[in-house]
């Protein structure tokens, strides 16, 4: 079951207070990132983040779950508790590396 909008809408709501945090469509379900990292997922109306040492440590050793196959995340169930929330998306982002720069396509040459 694809996850709704609304859901989305309130998780992503839920961690405005970390700042800068856009989602977007991704193979059917939802991607969260935050200054260019990807740092989570919606799926299936449920809250995932990577697995960081740090993100570990504020969630308690919590287990690890396997939102769709060969993925690997943490599901976050308290999305009450906005402060909670930001210290974990920051806490998260802080760990997860820079992005990698794209390198853009070079224009087709004009034939003369």
């Amino acid at each position: 079951m694809a996850s709704s909008p609304e859901y989305v809408r309130f998780v992503a709501d839920q961690l405005s207070q970390a700042g800068g945090v856009t989602y977007k469509k991704l193979f059917g379900e939802y991607g969260l990132w935050r200054g260019g990292k990807f740092f989570g997922t919606v799926e299936d109306d449920q809250f995932y983040v990577k697995p960081t040492e740090a993100g570990r440590q504020l969630l308690g050793d919590p287990p690890l779950a396997e939102p769709h196959e060969g993925a690997r995340m943490y599901l976050v169930e308290e999305l009450d508790d906005r402060d909670f929330l930001r210290r974990l998306v920051e806490a998260t982002c802080a760990a997860l590396p820079e992005p990698r720069s794209r390198r853009r396509k070079a224009a087709p040459k004009e034939e003369t």
